[in-house]
């Protein structure tokens, strides 16, 4: 233990003279030309998850599957504890990387090859790095960055590993920054997923099996259907904790000054992280279609296709797009395509665009079709679902 005496304190403001070659105010995040093919950068801090704030995600956003919200639910799957919502794992990642490659991003342009890896329990410690793709200059114009990330736990363990493109802007100045040697990526080429060993409940475990309802088994989904999720959730300034509580550090979502400064569509009131709204859409929809997950399995491509602000209220559209057999005794997987839309009921939605809300927006100008307004999110997902109990 180091120990010492205090000094007392002595006023030294009037001794220092105020100089503008002093004031320093420093910059983050990476203009295009910071970013360079194959560079890894490690992000600095890192996050304890403890299981109060597991468990107030998964209630905030609405998450219905007992994995993430009951703690003797999780172990009977063989899980050692209640397990941390991926896409709050996926949030956490994302958002240490902010700092070091998006702050000064203009637009997230979208999520690919998301791979939840293996469970986090309360208690696991994440950190984030990330690995640069490729990068795309266009002229005096922003240019494309496509970045690959990883979470490790305390252990440098991988837990997640996804890629996103996002749109950044010049500066016309040398690079800034410094490349970091020797850095640890441990990426994989064919994501394996690690998950404990389950042993298919039977018709008598009522104890654990009336955690959840009886329609979202796998045999309870049919390629083509979709399910129109009726609960929907209005955005309140609530988002702007959330988007510091997860570690995002971009102006954009919590900063008025800043953002009522930009020109363009961005500017006027802070626009809610993405993930967020991701996490939203996702937890809406899961009493209808995840209630009885097992794992979620990832997402293979998305787009935030609008952006939203306090006062919208969004709602979640899940279509069923492929059924297979699953790796583990008892399983089996369903696609799905997620659709969020805001201020407009979902079905509502499907009433008056039907079939265009499941087209990808990047895809309707080749088509002679308009974007929808009112659509703010569209990605694919897998999820690895229970069978129905013998």
């Amino acid at each position: 233990m180091a120990t010492f005496e205090n000094q007392p304190i002595v006023e030294k403001s009037k001794e220092i003279p105020f100089t503008k070659e002093k004031i320093i105010q420093k910059e983050y995040g990476r203009s295009l030309e910071d970013f360079v093919e194959g560079e890894v950068f490690v992000h600095p801090r890192a996050i304890t998850i403890t299981k109060a704030f597991a468990i107030e995600y998964a209630m905030t956003f609405h998450e219905a599957c007992p994995l993430f919200l009951s703690e003797p639910y999780a172990k009977a799957h063989g899980f050692r504890d209640l397990v941390v919502h991926p896409l709050m794992v996926f949030n956490i990642v994302l958002s240490l990387g902010v700092q070091n490659d998006s702050e000064k991003a203009i637009a997230n342009l979208g999520y690919y090859n998301v791979n939840f890896i293996q469970p986090v329990y309360p208690g696991d410690t994440i950190r984030a790095m990330t690995k640069v793709l490729s990068k795309k200059s266009r002229d005096d114009k922003p240019g494309i960055v496509h970045v690959r990330t990883l979470g490790v736990n305390q252990n440098n363990e991988l837990v997640i590993q996804y890629e996103r493109k996002i749109m950044v802007a010049p500066s016309k100045k040398p690079r800034t920054t410094t490349p970091q040697e020797n850095a640890f990526f441990p990426e994989v080429d064919k994501p394996i997923i690690k998950l404990p060993d389950y042993k298919p409940f039977s018709k008598s475990d009522v104890l654990i099996l009336n955690h959840t309802l009886s329609n979202t088994y796998f045999e309870d989904f049919e390629v083509g259907q979709i399910f129109v999720h009726k609960n929907m959730r209005t955005i309140t300034d609530e988002h702007i904790p959330w988007t510091y509580r997860v570690g995002n550090t971009h102006p954009l979502h919590y900063d008025r000054i800043y953002s009522t400064g930009l020109s363009g569509p961005m500017s006027g009131e802070p626009i809610v992280y993405g993930g967020l709204v991701f996490g939203w859409l996702a937890g809406l929809a899961s009493r209808d279609v995840t209630e009885n997950m097992l794992w979620d399995l990832g997402y293979t491509e998305g787009y935030h296709t609008q952006p939203s602000i306090s006062g919208d209220t969004i709602g979640s559209i899940s279509r069923v797009l492929a059924k297979e057999e699953g790796p583990i005794p008892g399983t089996g997987i369903v696609h799905f395509q997620l659709i969020g839309v805001k201020n407009i009921k979902t079905m509502e939605a499907i009433e008056k665009y039907g079939e265009d809300l499941f087209i990808k927006e990047n895809d309707k100008k080749d088509m002679g079709k308009e974007k929808i307004s009112n659509k703010i999110f569209e990605i694919e997902r897998k999820v690895l679902l229970k069978k129905r109990p013998n």
